[in-house]
């Protein structure tokens, strides 16, 4: 079953030496499930089309559906909504806060839901637990080691129960015993029913997931598997 859905994509920047095409024509669906790795050389437009598929930034023409949503077609403050609805994020660099334990960084999305204090912070202790962390909820990120930081991370990412998760590179500055083990907790959300799309450029973690696309120059193509 189709649930995201992308038709007809461009993204077109201006500047002083003219325009400057980063997509051109994408079309692309993801079904429920799948766990797709977005690969390209650095400058292909990949970080470019993760940002609008994570309804992040508005494509100069083109249509994004996801779950029958027409996203960028939603107004601005309904559009935020969405995204915390329906997306998780994981960054390379982690982007946990520095003076919060990792309960509270995991705990941040919550922040503007309806869940009593009680409730938002059992929600994230049950997520820390499921990535392996849960003696670790209340040392700071300095207290953690790079991995573990990524691991908060990804609760953080699935603290809200999102739809699907996004992931920007995230074992691009992780040594290999600790990209193979975030790779490991990838593959099991997503045999849990998560659907994963992954922005790498290493070609061994294509071991992991179920397909993979190509962007080269804007344009996307299929990897034969």
């Amino acid at each position: 079953m189709s649930l995201l859905k992308v038709c007809n994509v461009k993204k077109s920047y201006g500047g002083e030496d003219g325009v400057v095409e980063a997509l051109t024509n994408i079309n692309l669906e993801i079904n429920e499930g799948e766990f797709l790795a977005l690969m390209g050389p650095s400058g292909s437009g990949k970080s470019t089309l993760l940002s609008i598929l994570g309804g992040l930034n508005t494509p100069t023409s083109g249509k994004l559906m996801i779950d029958g949503i027409d996203v960028y077609a939603l107004p601005s403050e309904r559009l935020a909504d969405f995204r915390h609805e329906y997306v998780g994020f994981v960054f390379q660099q982690y982007q946990l806060i520095p003076y919060l334990t990792a309960l509270e960084n995991v705990m941040l999305p919550l922040a503007i839901t309806s869940h009593p204090g009680k409730e938002q912070r059992d929600m994230a202790q049950r997520v820390l637990n499921k990535v392996g962390l849960g003696t670790k909820s209340l040392r700071l990120p300095n207290q953690l080691s790079g991995g573990e930081q990524n691991r908060v991370a990804v609760a953080r990412a699935i603290v809200n129960r999102p739809v699907i998760i996004f992931a920007d590179e995230p074992t691009g500055s992780l040594d290999s015993k600790t990209a193979k083990e975030l790779l490991e907790l990838f593959q099991a959300l997503n045999q849990d029913g998560l659907t994963i799309i992954m922005v790498t450029h290493n070609q061994e973690n294509l071991a992991w997931v179920t397909r993979a696309v190509y962007i080269r120059d804007g344009v996307l193509s299929e990897i034969p598997r």
